[in-house]
């Protein structure tokens, strides 16, 4: 593969696919606006490896995570990056939510997850001592990594490869034309064989750009945290979950431990009121305006106002935390948990109000655009740039 391609996004799906490209043979250019490497969602998220316990057997989630954590294991073993198993237990805190767990364990073992287990209320205190609940899923290998570090040590890869990441580049312009497309990055003018949008949070933009807006718009939603004080971090010992409510593509509140020793709360999902909206006072009316306008909002409220309040009603207020985080360990006091910085997730919304739950990739012509690449995308990053690269020819 001798083809000139460009990538737009340096978070760590856009270096994996740079990266995996040049190993081909192409020559690569990252485009990105910001002026480092995994800024938003890659350096913004807990840092948990997925082992795909949640996905529906069969989908590109499923089978993209399974394929990514094996990838992501042995880079991490390679370039000596931490990597640590500290596995994960999905609790149930009723007996009406065992059957939900029941349908994960069995999920979890089409899935091909590794050394899945269903415990009992003693037997998960076996694994987290401090812990609560009436049954639980345990995933052994459920892992934690530093995902920023991944990605600068893609992009290093990339550079060595011959290709380079330029920073301080913001697309703002780009038009296929019969021999490849033309892109304005910053002050620059290039020319590619193939554009590649990997741009997350901008997604849209790029694809409206290239005149392929599409049926989905990304959607933000604001996840918020909490963070354990230095004498309560002992209480977790690795990952905590809820069972999650299957309308919804988020988790729910959990307990993280992350590869620096913090123990995270949460996170929420609130909409935020900015595609890059990481507070409440980060507002743009440009970005309210068109999350607001598109239909596919409206009817998501329609459907789901309720939850919507809850969670913004969570965002206020520390003791909806600590209720959710007690459920499952109920030795935490409120003095325990510290506001922490959060994240914000690009979740595609239908024109139907559908939250749209796998990965989506659309081909135009020599513009390939990841269109939904929500969690587990850090997890799945270097086979998800496998399944890219396979819908250009060689």
């Amino acid at each position: 593969m001798s083809e000139q391609i460009g990538i737009i996004g340096a978070g760590i799906l856009g270096l994996a696919v740079a990266r995996e490209l040049a190993a081909r043979g192409a020559t690569v250019t990252v485009l990105d606006k910001e002026d480092r490497v995994a800024a938003h969602q890659t350096g913004r998220n807990s840092g948990v490896v997925h082992a795909g316990i949640y996905y529906t057997p069969g989908s590109l989630k499923a089978r993209l995570c399974r394929d990514g954590v094996a990838l992501l294991r042995e880079y991490c073993a390679e370039h000596h990056i931490p990597y640590e198993e500290v596995g994960k237990l999905v609790i149930a805190s009723t007996g009406a939510e065992r059957a939900g767990l029941r349908r994960i364990a069995q999920r979890a073992r089409e899935n091909g997850v590794p050394g899945i287990a269903e415990l009992d209320a003693l037997a998960l205190r076996e694994v987290e001592p401090y812990a609560v609940g009436v049954a639980a899923v345990h995933s052994p290998h459920t892992a934690i990594v530093d995902f920023p570090a991944v990605a600068r040590r893609l992009a290093e890869d990339v550079t060595a490869l011959g290709g380079s990441v330029r920073l301080s580049h913001p697309v703002r312009a780009l038009r296929e034309t019969a021999g490849g497309v033309q892109v304005l990055a910053g002050d620059a003018r290039l020319t590619f064989d193939r554009l590649i949008s990997c741009a997350g949070l901008g997604s849209d933009a790029i694809a409206a750009m290239g005149g392929h807006a599409g049926d989905v718009r990304i959607i933000p939603f604001r996840g918020e945290y909490y963070k354990l004080t230095d004498s309560a971090k002992d209480f977790v010992r690795g990952l905590i979950y809820p069972v999650p409510d299957p309308r919804y593509p988020f988790l729910g509140v959990h307990l993280t431990r992350r590869i620096d020793g913090e123990v995270l709360v949460g996170p929420n999902a609130v909409l935020a009121l900015a595609r890059e909206g990481y507070s409440w006072r980060d507002v743009s009316p440009r970005d309210l305006r068109d999350i607001l306008t598109w239909p596919g909002t409206r009817r998501m409220a329609a459907k789901h106002w309720r939850t919507g309040v809850g969670e913004v009603y969570g965002s206020l207020a520390r003791s909806a935390f600590l209720k959710a985080a007690r459920r499952y360990v109920p030795i935490l006091t409120a003095q325990d948990l510290v506001r922490t910085s959060g994240g914000v997730r690009a979740q595609a919304v239908g024109r139907d109000g559908g939250l749209v739950d796998d990965f989506v990739v659309d081909v135009h012509g020599r513009v390939i655009l990841v269109r939904n690449a929500p969690s587990p995308a850090a997890t799945s990053s270097m086979a998800i740039a496998r399944h890219i690269v396979s819908f250009i020819p060689a």
